[in-house]
């Protein structure tokens, strides 16, 4: 059975619960199963710690030897993967384990990832996820002017003076960079903007007394949502993945 403190040959010092983590996480960063998959594995005991059958809630630190299938787990895998990701409403761009809405409690994929840029828990659409956090970085950066395309409903008719009032920029923590806006329908406009404030478009809109019913993201430079599924997520191909590169450097 794992300790929650151990020793390591060298160490005077008893390693802390800071420094370990789930089981069922170890696996997935390792690239081996995804959380849900590697629950599913120690459950049926497939799973060893340190030589004995492994149990859900157990913890993995340093010099510990976990076992799939009689196999080592290895080091985590290095191989760069970006994927296009559905989010739905009501789930939350979170990393911390504690909070049951967040995205990773809600996608089955082997291997860490971040998630490149957010929505916030009402907005939905697409979200790139990458275990490439140099990538990441990149596309988030807003002087790199990348373009994010959204579709938004607001509770009144959208005006000509409503979207010149958008495109032209908005002064909220700072003037916002001009954008590109159309209108789609009495309700519902296009927006395509190049950077991330927290919030922007329903900051944005609020500041014309308008208030956002509606908001998904259909496009995040050269990678669009396209019919994916909600809660869907798909590898990006080979092309996607060139010009996205591409356009990042």
């Amino acid at each position: 059975m794992n300790m929650n403190k151990c020793y390591i040959l060298g160490m005077e010092k008893p390693i802390q619960n800071d420094d370990l983590i789930r089981i069922n996480k170890y696996l997935s960063q390792a690239g081996i199963l995804s959380r849900r998959k590697a629950d599913e594995a120690i459950e049926s005991g497939l799973v060893t710690l340190n030589g004995e059958t492994a149990v859900a809630g157990d913890k993995v630190g340093p010099g510990d030897s976990v076992c799939y299938k009689g196999k080592p787990v290895g080091s985590v895998n290095k191989e760069k993967v970006i994927l296009a990701y559905n989010k739905p409403l009501g789930l939350v761009c979170t990393s911390k384990e504690a909070d049951k809405d967040s995205i990773f409690h809600h996608i089955d994929y082997p291997g860490m990832l971040y998630y490149v840029g957010r929505l916030d828990k009402n907005s939905q659409g697409l979200l790139l996820l990458t275990n490439d956090g140099e990538l990441a970085n990149k596309i988030q950066k807003a002087r790199n002017n990348h373009e994010k395309e959204y579709v938004v409903r607001v509770d009144k008719p959208v005006t000509e003076e409503f979207l010149k009032g958008m495109s032209d920029g908005v002064m909220l923590d700072r003037m916002t960079k001009k954008c590109k806006v159309k209108k789609i329908s009495t309700n519902t406009f296009n927006i395509i903007i190049t950077e991330g404030i927290n919030r922007q478009i329903r900051r944005m809109c609020e500041c014309f007394d308008y208030r956002v019913v509606f908001l998904k993201r259909i496009r995040v430079m050269n990678i669009k949502l396209g019919n994916l599924e909600k809660g869907a997520i798909r590898k990006l191909t080979k092309q996607e993945e060139e010009v996205l590169r591409k356009l990042c450097n």
